[in-house]
């Protein structure tokens, strides 16, 4: 029978066994096999090391940028001659308009007033006896070193945050740590960006002062509502219902703030960080990192597990001027210089 094509001594085709052409010097050959996982599995790794490493310099680099557009004064005496334990910050709500166009401060029913005065002070104590929210009442009637006795707010139409800050320190004993101050545009912007705020207004509240037009019970408050909601006294506690709106608030505030659901969203994290740090002031040995201690120590406050009061008032001192009651007052500010839980009986007002 005729011989395949390419058979023979020599040749070479398709006819030819395979094992005839295997290495002669024992080596073992393979053909094509699947990927080698454990080399599939480190490339994955190594492209999600990769990908944390660009979020972790992004988060850095946006926390220096941040920090770097903080407005900062000098706040803290430096001659301050007070010490207490634990850590204190003086929270500032200004009547700043600074930043406002003429369509906001109508919109916001802010007016247009020159100067500027605070509408909230509050001071956040925070150490091993847990967080302190105290409100100061605007009207409260102190020595202001230099300018005899007025009322608090005029420590800081007279003299700015320093001897602000010199004339609470001068009242309560507590040495103040950290400064934070924050205008109306500032409040407006933090508060529509987290979505606003939930609460639970006990009455309705018609003021045109203050641009609120409110019913009772619970509901969401954006940015321009809530401003109204702070600032207004038009109900029949006046300022002592007002300061504890703005303390509940705040916390209220700051809790939705430090949520999970805030904090993992960019479109809410970036706006608030950018609308916080781009309107506040803060004392110039103040940092980013300064601001989330008092985040932390606010969301004590708003979990229930901090207190929250006012000063406790004596009466009056004439005209709307408050006068502290000295004996529970002492009460209030030992057990914080102490960094104690202060005794229910010190509470305001």
């Amino acid at each position: 029978m005729p011989r395949p094509a390419g058979a023979g001594a020599g040749g070479a085709g398709a006819g030819v066994h395979p094992a005839s052409q295997a290495p002669r010097d024992g080596r073992v050959t393979r053909g094509p096999s699947m990927p080698d996982w454990r080399r599939v599995r480190r490339a994955g790794r190594g492209r999600w090391k990769a990908v944390l490493i660009l979020l972790l310099v992004a988060f850095v680099g946006f926390g220096v940028y941040l920090d770097q557009n903080m407005t900062r004064v000098q706040a803290l005496p430096a001659d301050s001659q007070t010490s207490s334990s634990g850590t204190n910050y003086l929270i500032v709500g200004s009547d700043s308009r600074e930043g406002l166009s003429a369509e906001d401060e109508e919109r916001l029913a802010t007016g247009d007033a020159a100067g500027q005065r605070t509408d909230t002070i509050m001071l956040l104590h925070t150490g091993s006896s847990g967080s302190v929210l105290v409100s100061i009442p605007r009207d409260s009637y102190l020595p202001i070193p230099g300018k005899g006795s007025n009322k608090v707010n005029a420590a800081f139409a007279f003299g700015g945050p320093e001897l602000l800050v010199e004339t609470v320190e001068g009242a309560t004993g507590l040495r103040i740590d950290h400064y934070v101050e924050v205008g109306f545009g500032g409040f407006v912007g933090a508060v529509d960006a987290v979505g606003g705020v939930d609460m639970c207004v006990p009455r309705a509240i018609d003021d045109p002062k203050a641009g609120l037009d409110i019913q009772a019970g619970c509901q969401e408050l954006d940015g321009t509502t809530a401003l109204g909601y702070v600032r207004t006294r038009a109900t029949p506690g006046s300022d002592f219902d007002r300061v504890r709106r703005q303390r509940e608030f705040l916390s209220a505030l700051l809790g939705k703030a430090t949520s999970p659901l805030t904090l993992i969203n960019p479109f809410r994290m970036v706006p608030l960080a950018s609308a916080v740090t781009g309107t506040i002031t803060v004392d110039d040995s103040d940092h980013i990192w300064n601001l989330a201690g008092l985040a932390w120590g606010m969301k004590g406050v708003s979990g229930g597990d901090g207190v929250q009061t006012t000063v406790p008032i004596g009466g009056s001192a004439g005209g709307s001027n408050l006068r502290w009651d000295r004996t529970r007052a002492q009460a209030l500010f030992g057990a914080l210089q102490n960094d104690q839980a202060p005794p229910e009986s010190s509470f305001g007002p």
